[in-house]
């Protein structure tokens, strides 16, 4: 029976972990990490403040754990679309489709969660900093292994600048997030899309490729 006692406890413990999550990652999309206590969490989701309070510890603990999850579904929205995609630029071009379906879908009702807060801490040192650039860099790392092989398979130019051509395409994808969300307009998402079509056109080895067509 204790047995069954504690097991009862730990699910229940781990559910309300992932409703205040929930909750947590929807806040920090629209209002940031600051915005998150462990008081309005309980409050917001009729939970005792002490039963927030023990599944997190801290409201630092509590902010790490929404950046967490928040990478979690964004990689279940954003990635994971296009894991069946052969390696070349029609991936990455699914990549870059991808990534403005789920900032055009309010995955988080802030857009893109990762945008608003990476400016939240872009200039703010410590722990919740450190873990924004290390998914940064992840990210930044997704995009650039994607576009080294298109290049490993030829369908760049040669010389083409890697590091440049990832730069442009996420640069693109943070803009329309962010023009969208301000003036309340998908137009930005179709624009978009057109510019990293032409971007991927002027880099690549067969403009007229079915993968740009």
């Amino acid at each position: 029976m204790a047995g069954a006692t504690t097991d009862g406890r730990v699910l229940r413990g781990e559910e309300t972990r992932r409703t205040v999550l929930r909750r947590a990652v929807e806040i920090a999309s629209v209002e940031g990490l600051d915005a998150l206590s462990i008081g309005r969490l309980a409050t917001d989701l009729g939970l005792s403040k002490s039963g927030v309070f023990a599944g997190f510890g801290s409201k630092e603990e509590l902010q790490l754990a929404t950046i967490r999850a928040a990478r979690r579904i964004f990689s279940d929205a954003v990635l994971e679309p296009i894991r069946a995609e052969a390696p070349g630029l029609r991936r990455i071009r699914r990549l870059c489709e991808s990534w403005l379906d789920y900032s055009r879908a309010r995955v988080f009702p802030g857009g893109c969660f990762f945008y608003e807060v990476n400016a939240e801490y872009d200039a703010r040192p410590g722990p919740l900093r450190d873990a924004l650039v290390a998914n940064w860099r992840e990210w930044h790392s997704t995009v650039l292994d994607l576009v080294a092989e298109a290049g490993a398979a030829g369908e760049l130019r040669p010389g083409t600048d890697l590091e440049d051509l990832t730069f442009t395409l996420v640069a693109l994808l943070e803009s329309a997030n962010a023009q969208a969300l301000l003036f309340d307009d998908d137009t930005p998402y179709d624009r978009a899309v057109r510019a990293v079509l032409h971007r991927l056109r002027a880099d690549a080895a067969d403009p007229d490729s079915a993968a740009l067509a």
